[in-house]
C-alpha cells in the first residue's frame, strides 16, 4: 500500500484483495467488518503458544469473528476473558472460565454467549488486564492498525488507561492473514499500536514498540460517541465535578 493513501483506501484495498484472493470467510460481505479469514483458527494457536498469551491471567479480546478461536482458547486455558459489548452499548463482560461448564465454553465465546455466561463490570471494578488481542482490517509492519473506522478499539482501550487497568507495558497483539499487512498505516494521536503481530504460522514483535494513548483525548472524540456509550458520559460528568 503506498505512502499517502487514506485509512479509508487502505481498508477497501485490503477488503478487496481478500475478496479477490479466496480467504474471506463468513460473515459477508466483509466490507465495514473485521473481516474473517481463512486461517483465523490457526493464528489463534500461534498467538496461545507465545509467553505474552501464557502468562497472562486476564486477556481482553474483540467480540468480532476472527478472534472467536482466541476467545475460545482463553477460557480453556483459564484465564479471564474481557469482552467488550458491541459498540459498548452494555460496556464490558468478565467471562470467569471457572464459572463456563466445559461443554458451553464455544457459547460463551460467542456475543449471545457472554451475555449469557459473562458478568457486566464496572470499569472500576475490571481486573488489571495481561493482554489485548485486537481485531484489524489493515496494520502496518510499524505496529499501526486500522479496524473498520468506527473507533471502538481505541475508546475501549482509552477507557481502560483511564481506570489504571491498563498501562504501557501491557501489551497489544493483533491476529490477521498475511494479506492484512501493510507497509503504511497513516494514525492519529488516538490510535492504538500493535506491539505483535500474529498469522497462520508466525509472531512478529515491532520493534521498538510504540508509544500508546495516555487516556481519552477529549478533545478528538466525537459528540455523537459521548452519547451513545454510557461509560464516557460518567467520565466526563466526572470531569466537569472534578
Amino acid at each position: 500500500m503506498y505512502t499517502g493513501a487514506s485509512k479509508d483506501e487502505i481498508r477497501k484495498t485490503v477488503w478487496r484483495l481478500l475478496e479477490e484472493k479466496g480467504v474471506a470467510r463468513f460473515p459477508k460481505p466483509i466490507f465495514g467488518r473485521i473481516p474473517n479469514f481463512v486461517g483465523a483458527e490457526e493464528a489463534a494457536y500461534t498467538l496461545c503458544r507465545a509467553p505474552i498469551y501464557r502468562k497472562a491471567e486476564v486477556v481482553k479480546v474483540n467480540p468480532d469473528s476472527p478472534q472467536l478461536e482466541v476467545r475460545r482458547m482463553t477460557l480453556r486455558d483459564g484465564k479471564a476473558l474481557l469482552m467488550p459489548t458491541p459498540r459498548l452499548s452494555s460496556g464490558f463482560l468478565l467471562l470467569d472460565p471457572k464459572k463456563v461448564p466445559s461443554g458451553s465454553v464455544d457459547e460463551a465465546a460467542t456475543i449471545k454467549g457472554s451475555f449469557k455466561f459473562g458478568r457486566p463490570m464496572p470499569p472500576s471494578e475490571i481486573p488489571s488486564v495481561d493482554l489485548i488481542v485486537l481485531g484489524s482490517v489493515a496494520v502496518s509492519w510499524e505496529g499501526w492498525r486500522l479496524g473498520k473506522g468506527e473507533g471502538y478499539g481505541e475508546i475501549e482501550y482509552a477507557i481502560l488507561r483511564e481506570f489504571k487497568k491498563v498501562d504501557e507495558s501491557v501489551p497489544v497483539a493483533t491476529t490477521v492473514h498475511e494479506f492484512q499487512i501493510v507497509e503504511f498505516v497513516p494514525h492519529d494521536r488516538y490510535d492504538v499500536p500493535v506491539d505483535y503481530i500474529i498469522t497462520r504460522n508466525k509472531l512478529y514483535e515491532i520493534k521498538p514498540h510504540k508509544a500508546k494513548p495516555s487516556g481519552i483525548y477529549w478533545e478528538k472524540l466525537p459528540a455523537e460517541k459521548v452519547k451513545e456509550i454510557p461509560i464516557l458520559q460518567q467520565l466526563l460528568k466526572g470531569r466537569r465535578w472534578a
